[in-house]
């Protein structure tokens, strides 16, 4: 049976009142799992189904995702660190997280802040993607949704953030968007405000030496692998895992995978 399934989210008010809401299910080591943009209650599901119970599972939306409260702008990933710092103040010990693109950006300024982590488990953290650069495609993106030209938006997106290789953004373009997909354009701004204000810098993470898997896809396309690769040699405690056949959407394609490879790591 599926762990979430009509289960409504928890909530809680994280430091400045911005409400955030969170799945929870299984018993046992706590394991944060943070999603990245575009994403929300949902994204995560689908691997934690897989998950065995002996892990204490806690899903939240991140702030700017619904149906968590907007929380304020500009956003920089200290507040997110700081959301995560309330929630593992909730579960009361220090928790694993793990994180999704963003999310895994998101994971490892909470481990590099000093938040009580026991491990992080990163998937394909985009930390090329950063600095003053993205201003003006934040500046055209939030244009592009504010005139409801939301294909164009994530178009925009993939090219000038995820850098998705032009016969993929062509095989993109070529499906039709489902017509219940949810508007997170709002997230969006937010995550690339965050990544405005960032650096990528690569040598700071030296500093987080908590054991530490970085999953990457075998087909992912450049500059995410060659990143990952640089992030490993620079963490004292870090390891690789290679999906073969797999790209930055295995999490959702590949599902049952990526969970056996997490809980092959946590403990």
């Amino acid at each position: 049976m599926p762990l979430f399934t009509n289960l409504p989210p928890a909530t809680f008010a994280s430091f400045d009142g911005t409400v955030i809401c969170y799945h929870r299910a299984g018993d046992g080591s706590p394991v944060i799992m943070i999603h990245g943009s575009g994403g929300g209650l949902h994204s995560w599901q689908p691997v934690a189904e897989h998950l065995p119970d002996r892990f204490d599972l806690w899903l939240p939306a991140r702030r700017g995702y619904a149906p968590s409260g907007p929380g304020h702008s500009p956003k920089h990933f200290a507040d997110e660190v700081r959301d995560l710092g309330a929630m593992i103040g909730m579960i009361g010990r220090p928790a694993h997280l793990v994180g999704m693109s963003y999310g895994a950006t998101v994971a490892l300024h909470a481990a590099a802040s000093g938040l009580p982590v026991r491990s992080l488990a990163l998937w394909e953290p985009p930390l090329y993607a950063a600095g003053t650069e993205l201003a003006p495609v934040l500046s055209r993106f939030e244009k592009l949704a504010a005139n409801g030209e939301h294909k164009q938006a994530q178009r925009l997106l993939a090219e000038k953030v995820a850098r998705v290789p032009a016969p993929l953004l062509a095989q993109s373009a070529a499906i039709d968007d489902a017509e219940d997909t949810p508007d997170d354009s709002y997230g969006w701004s937010r995550d690339l405000e965050s990544m405005v204000g960032d650096t990528t810098y690569l040598d700071r993470w030296a500093s987080v030496t908590v054991p530490t898997l970085l999953i990457c896809g075998a087909d992912t396309w450049q500059p995410m692998p060659e990143t990952v690769e640089r992030l490993a040699a620079v963490m004292p405690r870090a390891t690789m895992e290679i999906m073969p056949g797999q790209t930055h959407f295995a999490p959702s394609t590949a599902p049952g995978k990526v969970a056996g490879i997490l809980a092959d790591f946590l403990y």
